[in-house]
């Protein structure tokens, strides 16, 4: 995943020379998690620039380069280091298209490595995705898949509005069957995609938790005989409703899960939309598998904390069969 989202980089860049990355060590050190590597080398300082260690700055730099017509990419360097940021985000970025009636788009992109399961410290390991699907003018994007890491991140940096596009960044190192050179094509922004189709109930999911459901899963099948859709949502903002539903009402049952906390998390929201859209299809309610109501735990606890297979199948045995 790391090297299609270089690629993507490259090739953004390549294509468009109002494309520029910034951020702390994207330049000389390639990233923390080597995502820039080499790009400064080829394209030269000026547009993939090491920046002061100053969020905000940064941000607000980049929301002066939207405005004169660049597209910057402005990396943060891990998810919560972005607070600081924050202020930028709502009031600036998120706001400046509306607020000038849509003659002035941002099409600025804010990278972020997300979510835990690498041993980091608190800081380093949060799950920020409510805090900016809750802020209107926004695109909120999160790939779990090396194609869709690529894709994503060209359809991003073409947008002409901002997008916080989130890296879950224990998938970093995760492969598959791609070519850099021929890359498949990715649905666009706002699209869910269904990666296991099932009859019995589905699961919604995003991000780092994608392989965690495709492996509960398999074992359901294995262990008690459910099948089980997984629907990747991809897209937080704007959501796929269409694709959801659609597979909701197929089976009658749905469990999110996600590694955010629960209480007002995203899964709140993406249940409130399915009981909405789909009550009478439904032969239970819809249950949540989130991470915990608590600050990210010390590397030692986090597989407390996170998420398992075995957690979303104790979901799924919740989902009142007695009455199917």
């Amino acid at each position: 995943m790391a090297r299609a989202l270089n690629q993507a980089l490259r090739d953004a860049m390549s294509a468009d020379a109002s494309v520029h990355v910034l951020g702390e060590d994207v330049g000389a050190l390639g990233g923390v998690f080597r995502v820039t590597d080499g790009l400064a080398a080829e394209f030269g300082e000026d547009r993939c620039t090491d920046t002061p260690l100053a969020e905000a700055g940064i941000l607000g730099t980049a929301v002066g380069m939207a405005m004169y017509g660049l597209r910057p990419v402005v990396e943060m360097q891990f998810d919560a280091f972005a607070y600081p940021a924050f202020e930028q985000v709502v009031s600036h970025v998120a706001k400046m298209r509306n607020r000038t009636r849509g003659a002035l788009p941002l099409p600025l992109v804010v990278r972020m490595p997300y979510g835990g399961g690498i041993g980091g410290v608190e800081h380093h390991s949060d799950s920020s995705e409510a805090y900016y699907m809750a802020t209107p003018g926004l695109h909120v994007v999160t790939p779990a898949t090396v194609a869709d890491a690529y894709g994503l991140l060209r359809a991003a940096i073409a947008s002409d509005d901002p997008v916080v596009f989130l890296e879950p960044k224990r998938l970093y190192w995760s492969k598959d069957a791609w070519d850099p050179e021929e890359p498949d094509a990715v649905p666009p922004i706002g699209r869910a995609v269904v990666r296991r189709p099932g009859r019995d109930a589905t699961l919604l999911t995003y991000g780092p938790s994608l392989p965690v459901c495709m492996a509960a899963a398999e074992e359901a099948v294995r262990a008690d005989g459910w099948d089980l859709e997984v629907v990747d949502l991809r897209s937080l903002v704007p959501f796929d409703d269409e694709t959801v539903c659609a597979s909701v009402r197929r089976t009658g049952r749905a469990v999110v899960v996600h590694e955010s906390s629960g209480f007002g998390g995203p899964g709140a929201e993406i249940a409130a939309r399915v009981t909405e859209r789909c009550f009478h299809h439904l032969a239970a309610p819809v249950l949540r598998v989130t991470g915990f109501d608590v600050p990210y735990p010390p590397p030692l606890l986090e597989h407390h904390h996170l998420p398992g297979a075995e957690r979303v199948l104790d979901a799924v045995a919740r989902l009142q069969w007695e009455q199917g």
